[in-house]
């Protein structure tokens, strides 16, 4: 398909195309003429990413660019592949040591809950990439988080929800495998935890709702 088709398949302003050609977030066509070139379903595909990552995501182009490298990197097992191009994403804000003792003693303590949580669900991958994960990070945090305000948000209370939220993950995978093409896998995921996220919330709220109606009543 030509620039014209591919702006009408994506939705995407031929002047937009033109900007993600230039910026790198859009591999160029094949050419077929000095000024021509010809575009196919998998640059519709990576359009319908870029939005999500730049229109709902609200990522910087910079940062875009770097989560569509990860997605690119073929010589990165499945798995790296896609937690890179995760980790890339915007996190929930992380801190390290400071200059609060008190605060670091509670950081310290919810690390340590958050070790003994994985050790308690089996996510052996999850201990191992810890120290460069930075959404381990962000659940420690939180923990940490929930600890100061005193709430016992332990190990043993967070564990039933680790293990729902596998139950997720092996859908999202299954969902995932469905597709053939590798780059599409990784592409599918990252497009997922933008688009598919806010959806988990809305369906967490309204069970939460349905249950407490059923308990309580109305």
């Amino acid at each position: 398909m030509r620039l014209a088709e591919l702006s009408e398949r994506s939705g995407v302003s031929t002047t937009t195309i033109k900007y993600y050609l230039r910026e790198g977030l859009l591999p160029a066509g094949r050419l077929i003429g000095a000024t021509t070139a010809e575009y196919d379903e998998a640059h519709v595909r990576r359009l319908r990413l870029i939005r999500a990552l730049i229109q709902v995501g609200g990522l910087p182009v910079a940062r875009a660019r770097e989560v569509l490298r990860h997605i690119d990197d073929d010589s990165l097992g499945r798995t790296i592949r896609l937690g890179a191009a995760l980790w890339a994403l915007p996190q929930e804000p992380a801190t390290g040591p400071g200059t609060d003792p008190e605060e670091d003693r509670t950081l310290a303590a919810a690390a340590a809950e958050v070790d003994r949580l994985l050790v308690s669900l089996g996510w052996e991958t999850a201990r191992e990439l810890a120290p460069l994960s930075p959404v381990h990070r962000s659940l420690v945090v939180a923990v940490a988080t929930l600890m100061r305000l005193g709430y016992t948000w332990d190990a043993e209370v967070i564990a039933p929800y680790g293990r729902l939220m596998h139950q997720v993950a092996v859908r999202d995978l299954d969902l995932i495998d469905a597709h053939p093409d590798e780059a599409e896998k990784v592409e599918l995921a990252v497009a997922s935890t933008i688009l598919f996220q806010p959806v988990l919330r809305a369906l967490h709220r309204l069970a939460q709702e349905e249950e407490s109606a059923r308990r309580y009543g109305l």
